[in-house]
This record gives structure tokens, C-alpha cells and sequence, in this order.
């Protein structure tokens, strides 16, 4: 039994296909579209030596081709692992018409597909409602929707639970101190991870640097210890507690205040 491939004349009326695509650009869609391995469905199994050898190219200028069209156009997707292509509006110019030999062909060819993503990637175009339903089918029952949904969820909780803001910390501590403390310091990000599994907060780590440069920035004794290890330190929290004090305190007495806030000389 013979196939046929139609083209329609709105083709050339598409604008992605007038504005954006080079002579060369049209003639690949063309054979894409019409190539012998083409099916019902808009996915297709071919290897890019079949495509080089059919439009008599180098594989190099396939795979710059195939790339442009990926990348660039937006309107196909290929699997290196099953060589498949997929054309995202395959069902636009080809469903048409629907009918029983059309629904029993595409079930058929529809199962034959190795990669489901590419399913989805046609799918998701397709304008009539009976043959929609049958790619739909493929990607949107109950359990795999539940399975994709749960695992967005564990995801997101996964991304919050890993999120601390390093950053912030140490770019309002520099920014307070006159300093250059690096984000990327092990040691700076293990101490306010530390803290923040404990259960403190971005206020709490500003609070401290508020409360400490206060005190200690203008102390010639004192203002070496607004560093990480000092701040976000074991006394942590007692900073964090801390009543009045402020720029009125004094370090008159260093062994003293050593001794009370644990800092080390």
C-alpha cells in the first residue's frame, strides 16, 4: 500500500516558515515532513546517516540542521538513544480528517514509540479532540500524573530544605563591617548552616551582625571579632538575646569580655 504525505499550501503562508527559515532551513522541514520513514503520527524513527544520505548532505551539516530546527526553530525534538524525531505541529497540518482507519492507525503507530516524552511534545498541539485523546493517554492517566506531581512536591521540599542563604549573610556582614568575608568559604558556610539547622532565620543572622558591629566596630579590641567564626559561633543565639549593650558598652576589660563571650585570643 502506497503513502502520501500531503503538504498543504498554507505552508508557505506560515510565518516561522517565510520570516525565520533560510532556502536551506525549507528544504530540510520539507523532507522531514515527506522523508519515507514518516508516519500517522508526526514521530518517526530515523538516523541522521539515513538523513545525510537521502539529501545527499555530510552528516556535519545534519547535524547543524537538526540542531537549527531543535534549538533555534523550536519544532522538532530527536532522541539519540531511540532515533526518534518528533515534529511539535504535525497534528496542525495532518489530522484534518479523523475517521476509524485514521484512529486505528494512529493507535497502532502510537504504540510503537519508545520515547513517550515525544508523545507529549506532539500531543500537546494536536487540535482535534478524538485523536488528542489517544496521545493523551500516553501522558496524563491518573497514576503517572500522580507519580509526576509527588515527585514535583518531593523536589520542591528537597530545593527549600537545601536552600540557606550564604549569600545574604555574608553580603549584609561585609556590608555592616567594612569587610570581604567570601560566600564560597567552607568554613563560613558550614557554621551558618550550623545555625540554621537549628531553626534560625536570615533576621536572626542580620540581628547579630547588627547587634555586634554595634558594639564592637569601633572598639580597637573588639572589631577583629566580627568575623563568621565569632558571629555565627557557638554564642550565636546569646547574641542574638542580647539586651542593651550596644555602642555605650565598653571593652575596657578584654580578659573580661573574652571570658564572656567565649572569644578566643
Amino acid at each position: 500500500m502506497a503513502k502520501f504525505r500531503m503538504v498543504h499550501t498554507e505552508f508557505w503562508d506560515d510565518p516561522k516558515v517565510v520570516e525565520e527559515m533560510t532556502p536551506e532551513d525549507k528544504f530540510f522541514f520539507l523532507y522531514l515532513l515527506t522523508n519515507s520513514n514518516t508516519t500517522q503520527i508526526g514521530i518517526y524513527q530515523i538516523t541522521k546517516k539515513q538523513m545525510a544520505f537521502d539529501m545527499g548532505y555530510s552528516l556535519e551539516s545534519v547535524n547543524a540542521l537538526l540542531e537549527r530546527f531543535i534549538n533555534h526553530h523550536k519544532i522538532v525534538r530527536y532522541s539519540a538513544e531511540s532515533r526518534e524525531l518528533a515534529l511539535k505541529n504535525w497534528g496542525r497540518y495532518n489530522f484534518n480528517k479523523g475517521g476509524k482507519p485514521i484512529i486505528d492507525c494512529v493507535q497502532s503507530e502510537l504504540k510503537t514509540v519508545k520515547d513517550i516524552s515525544l508523545i507529549q511534545y506532539v500531543g500537546e498541539r494536536i487540535e482535534k479532540k478524538d485523536i488528542k485523546k489517544l496521545y493523551e493517554s500516553y501522558y496524563e492517566s491518573p497514576a503517572i500524573r500522580g507519580q509526576e506531581e509527588e515527585k514535583e512536591k518531593e523536589e520542591e521540599k528537597e530545593e527549600e530544605k537545601e536552600y540557606i542563604p550564604f549569600d545574604e549573610v555574608v553580603s549584609y556582614l561585609n556590608l555592616k563591617t567594612n569587610s570581604s568575608y567570601r560566600t564560597t568559604s567552607k568554613k563560613t558556610q558550614n557554621l551558618i548552616k550550623a545555625r540554621w539547622n537549628e531553626g534560625f532565620k536570615l533576621e536572626d543572622f542580620k540581628n547579630v551582625i547588627d547587634k555586634k558591629s554595634t558594639e564592637w566596630l569601633n572598639d580597637p579590641k573588639m572589631n577583629k571579632f566580627l568575623r563568621p567564626e565569632t558571629l555565627f559561633g557557638t554564642k550565636f543565639e546569646s547574641y542574638l538575646n542580647q539586651k542593651g549593650g550596644g555602642s555605650n558598652r565598653k571593652a575596657n576589660n578584654t580578659a573580661q569580655i573574652a571570658e564572656e563571650y567565649d572569644l578566643p585570643f
